[in-house]
């Protein structure tokens, strides 16, 4: 995009004072955002290898996804128009985009890769005008099924948990965005937790993933200087101190906090003060508010709370969880219920049951918001298809814009605003 002298000579003066100046922030922004570019989506798949037989099922059903599917949004009404797929056969199914916008990295839920018995993890350039991905290059995961990847707050290393192989991996992220290969790998070991869910409502049958350690999902606190990760089988949260020069995992202490036997912890969120984490438990149906201590990398249960209506009984598995940006509502994501549950936060932190919203589909494996919290995506992995809704500020409710977009077996998606980019 080419300035003229005018507004060059606004982004020099601004550039040094932008940090000490909201307003002027906003200002600058105003200035660089370019309104012709469109805000993307990215939906993650279960997509079985194009022409071939899925070795081995990574989740059930398998294989209708074409690998990476992109889209346009309506910033108006949310609705999602195709704008072509990144063909891959790998099943992409959790994707994570740089602070920058530029890369996009994809965690490919294999069991295997040729001989090799682990997954792999995508690197991909995102086109500044039209969204479009190049890969860049594939590189192993650190152990098998990668189901989870987020970047450290640093820029420099992207974060791996692997399901089917219970570990967690580091991998360098190289200077053009490319991925080296991992500085570090973790194996969880511990005693495995029981079939039936201490937690879990009555009647419920709920069995997931007490069978091996199975490692669900990795992200840095927001200071970046401890790295958290659950395993569903163990039901326990790991705390991790992280050396950011190395990339190396170091053993928190205590080094672990542990769930109820058997509820499975599956993904959690952090609050914007930074103080409070919400765990939702995928076979218990809970969520555990934390406090946290930021300075020690400590954490404390302190409410447990139903992810379900108090009538609900039978099985159900919770899914995703995330706080909205004001940090006045939590969502969680109930499979067979095929619901997402709705809490206010209270002064304290504390959770209360607000309503529920049918998520117009089947299984619905995650969801997230659009870059302005009005509308939040629900990824309805055995109905086929993205649901969108829109996001009541005021009370946290949903309601469904009547929009879907077909989808096969949709697992995350993720959002990027290229009228911001570059």
């Amino acid at each position: 995009m080419k300035l003229d002298p005018s507004r060059r000579s606004f982004l020099r003066t601004s550039f040094a004072l932008v940090g000490t100046s909201p307003l002027l922030a906003q200002l600058l922004r105003a200035q660089t955002e370019d309104p012709s570019r469109p805000l993307m989506a990215y939906v993650g798949t279960f997509s079985s290898p194009l022409g071939d037989v899925l070795p081995t099922q990574v989740d059930l059903p398998p294989g209708n996804g074409r690998g990476i599917h992109l889209f346009q949004v309506n910033r108006a009404t949310g609705a999602l128009t195709p704008a072509g797929t990144h063909d891959l056969g790998t099943s992409p199914s959790c994707l994570t985009v740089n602070a920058a916008g530029t890369r996009l990295y994809s965690a490919n839920e294999t069991d295997r890769v040729g001989d090799d018995n682990e997954g792999t993890v995508g690197a991909f350039a995102i086109g500044s005008t039209d969204g479009q991905l190049e890969l860049l290059n594939t590189v192993p995961s650190g152990g098998a099924g990668p189901t989870y990847v987020s970047i450290h707050p640093s820029g420099r290393f992207l974060l791996v948990a692997n399901y089917f192989g219970g570990s967690v991996a580091v991998l360098p992220i190289l200077p053009d965005g490319r991925l080296g290969d991992a500085t570090d790998v973790k194996n969880d070991v511990g005693r495995i937790g029981p079939p039936r869910a201490t937690s879990a409502p009555p009647g419920s049958f709920a069995f997931s993933g007490h069978d091996r350690t199975h490692a669900h999902m990795i992200q840095a606190d927001p200071s970046g200087r401890f790295v958290l990760h659950v395993d569903l089988a163990l039901d326990q949260i790991f705390v991790w101190r992280f050396d950011a020069e190395e990339g190396v995992l170091t053993p928190n202490e205590p080094p672990a906090v542990s769930l109820p036997p058997g509820d499975g912890p599956r993904h959690f969120h952090f609050h914007p003060n930074g103080r409070w984490l919400y765990s939702i438990q995928e076979e218990g149906s809970t969520i555990v508010l934390f406090d946290y201590d930021s300075d020690r990398g400590r954490l404390a249960p302190r409410q447990t709370i139903s992810t379900l209506p108090p009538e609900f009984a039978g099985s159900n598995f919770c899914s995703e969880i995330l706080v909205s940006a004001d940090g006045r509502f939590v969502y969680g994501g109930n499979r067979l219920h095929d619901s997402i549950g709705i809490f206010s936060v209270g002064p304290n932190g504390d959770l209360a049951f607000v309503g529920e919203e049918w998520t117009r589909g089947d299984y619905p494996r995650s969801f997230n918001f659009d870059p302005t919290g009005q509308f939040l995506y629900s990824c309805n992995q055995r109905a086929d298809n993205v649901a969108v809704f829109r996001v009541d500020r005021d009370t946290g409710g949903l309601q469904f814009t009547g929009h879907y977009a077909p989808v096969g077996n949709p697992s995350s998606i993720v959002f990027l605003d290229l009228a911001r980019v570059g």
